[in-house]
């Protein structure tokens, strides 16, 4: 009898570590190893299926424009680079080093194809590209990237 006793106080102890027993009901927020949350927890634990609001290329931009940031620093080849700054709703300056020998500074529009500008009287689109797609070896394998033309781009540093 006296060994009984202390191993019914270790079994007592044993059970009160451990806690009660899964509940098998509908209600409990686990069951026979499910992690699935209570019901009451769902909304908490899933993400909304509809986006609050439409994202903007640039601070300001219109929906429908398309959903890419292009503001900040873009960074080419051979120490030329990109920098995008709105400048209003749908908007933005491209200050840029677009060749050993150029820069400049040009008011772009945000478009679905990209952002709009003018530079030495030619109208240029920079299109969301990756590495390859500049053509310059130097950039390719980069994921994030703007593309000119062929052998002109700019991708996030």
């Amino acid at each position: 009898m006296k060994q009984i006793a202390p191993l019914a106080a270790l079994l007592a102890m044993l059970a009160a570590c451990n806690g009660a027993p899964p509940s098998t009901t509908a209600n409990s927020m686990t069951s026979a190893g499910a992690t699935e949350p209570a019901a009451d927890n769902i909304a908490a634990a899933t993400p909304s299926a509809a986006p609050t609001s439409a994202a903007s290329p640039l601070p300001g931009a219109s929906a429908g424009q398309g959903d890419r940031d292009y503001a900040g620093r873009w960074i080419g080849v051979e120490g030329t680079y990109l920098n995008v700054t709105p400048t209003g709703p749908g908007t933005a300056s491209l200050e840029m080093q677009y060749d050993l020998d150029n820069k400049g500074t040009y008011p772009a529009t945000v478009t679905p194809a990209g952002l709009r500008f003018t530079r030495k009287g030619k109208t240029l689109v920079l299109r969301p590209s990756d590495g390859n797609a500049t053509g310059l070896k130097w950039l390719a394998g980069k994921k994030d990237c703007l593309t000119v033309t062929s052998g002109e781009g700019y991708c996030r540093a």
